[in-house]
């Protein structure tokens, strides 16, 4: 099993990153049983992205093969990546090394991916799509997600199935779009 843990510096000596999409290094943890085998950090390039920074960072995380990803919060854009793939998503605070293995000896549970639009309400406005980015412009709501960058150090044969992936998302909200706005319009 391979563990991605969202870290400011990275290694088990670390906190978890409050913050999934910008936080500075991922923490990767290699488990066999219920041991630590291997710990690898890798640079959070997308960090300081002027948007899309959760996206491409789950992206990032669906490409290197985790089964489990652990971060202090996750925005919607993230959490809406991830419920499409085969990633269990873990909030959870705290020493890297306590939490990894508070995961493995079952003290920890998934959380529901979070932020997909059938869970969103409608009409809430101001934060509706943003994720962790606040307004800012970082993640400007469904009908203007920023372009998604291309991910040069990745080789084709994992960036297509993850655009792939996202455009499937980006289909999925577009129908639930075009459901709501037909409620709406009968009302």
């Amino acid at each position: 099993m391979k563990i991605a843990v969202s870290t400011m510096n990275g290694g088990l000596e670390d906190n978890v990153s409050p913050m999934f999409g910008r936080c500075g290094n991922f923490t990767f943890v290699d488990i066999e049983g219920k041991e630590i085998k291997n710990t690898t950090v890798e640079q959070n390039q997308f960090a300081g992205a002027v948007g899309g920074a959760g996206i491409q960072a789950a992206q990032f995380i669906i490409s290197e093969g985790a089964d489990v990803i652990i971060a202090g919060n996750f925005g919607p854009n993230a959490s809406s990546v991830f419920s499409q793939s085969k990633i269990k998503i873990v909030s959870a605070q705290g020493n890297v090394k306590d939490v990894v293995t508070k995961y493995i000896n079952g003290n920890l549970k998934t959380t529901a991916p979070q932020g997909t639009m059938s869970q969103m309400p409608f009409g809430t406005g101001r934060g509706m799509g943003r994720g962790m980015g606040m307004g800012r412009g970082m993640g400007m709501g469904f009908a203007q997600q920023p372009p998604i960058q291309p991910m040069s150090s990745m080789p084709k044969e994992q960036e297509i199935p993850m655009l792939e992936n996202q455009m499937k998302l980006i289909e999925q909200q577009l129908e639930e779009i075009k459901k709501r706005l037909e409620e709406l319009k009968k009302k």
